[in-house]
């Protein structure tokens, strides 16, 4: 699987990552992001030990998109402060499977995660451990289909929770499209893994040294974004 780098310097790597692929090692040991990364360093640059590369944000596994890694401690320290503090901007492109209450608006929720599930979900305000969660969004388009309306979105992620913009959809009964955890349309489905209809766009930030406004996009493929060009799914 060959990963797409959009730019590179002795601070920052930025790529898309693949449907699919885990951003970091885990129990499946198929191929991840970050080691794939760290292959590529050292046999363009020809080192003789292990280049640094830390992981500031996240991408679920089915998910795609563009993400930034850091070269350097000091980078990889000013890029997650960025990440803390709201300043790295992230959008999405998404497929639901169904309607969202307005064709504009901000959801806010307190999501819960369940550790020995890998899922979280939203709760009351006041929950234990309970994490509050914010997004915009924007419906760009609809589609009839023969099984409901698809409706294609773009959405800009305030905080990073865990499985945060699946769930926020999902509870309103707008599910990306191909999700077999939180989209009950496709439980029950194969669910290793495949993609989803969810694909992070565009990132915006300062670059770690320079300071300079950095904006990269990437435009969303594969079966599950085909599927608003068909007349049925």
């Amino acid at each position: 699987m060959k990963v797409e780098i959009l730019y590179e310097d002795s601070e920052i790597l930025v790529c898309v990552k693949p449907y699919g692929m885990p951003v970091q090692a885990d129990k499946s040991r198929d191929t991840d992001l970050l080691s794939y990364l760290k292959t590529y360093i050292f046999e363009k640059e020809e080192l003789e030990e292990e280049p640094y590369l830390a992981l500031v944000h996240r991408l679920d596994r089915p998910v795609g998109g563009v993400m930034v890694f850091a070269r350097t401690q000091k980078a990889a320290a000013a890029l997650s402060d960025q990440v803390q503090d709201g300043a790295m901007v992230k959008y999405y492109q998404a497929v639901l499977t169904g309607q969202l209450p307005e064709e504009a608006g901000e959801l806010e929720d307190y999501l819960l995660k369940d550790a020995k599930t890998n899922t979280s979900k939203v709760v009351k305000k006041g929950t234990k451990g309970a994490k509050w969660a914010s997004l915009e969004y924007e419906v760009l388009d609809e589609f009839e289909t023969d099984k409901g309306i698809l409706s294609y979105v773009l959405i800009q992620l305030h905080t990073g929770r865990h499985h945060q913009i699946r769930v926020q959809l999902a509870a309103r009964g707008a599910g990306i499209y191909g999700d077999t955890k939180y989209n009950p349309l496709f439980a029950g489905a194969a669910k290793q893994y495949q993609q989803i209809a969810l694909f992070a766009t565009r990132l915006e930030f300062a670059h770690p040294a320079t300071g300079e406004h950095m904006v990269f996009k990437a435009e969303p493929e594969g079966e599950a974004f085909d599927v608003i060009e068909l007349d049925e799914f």
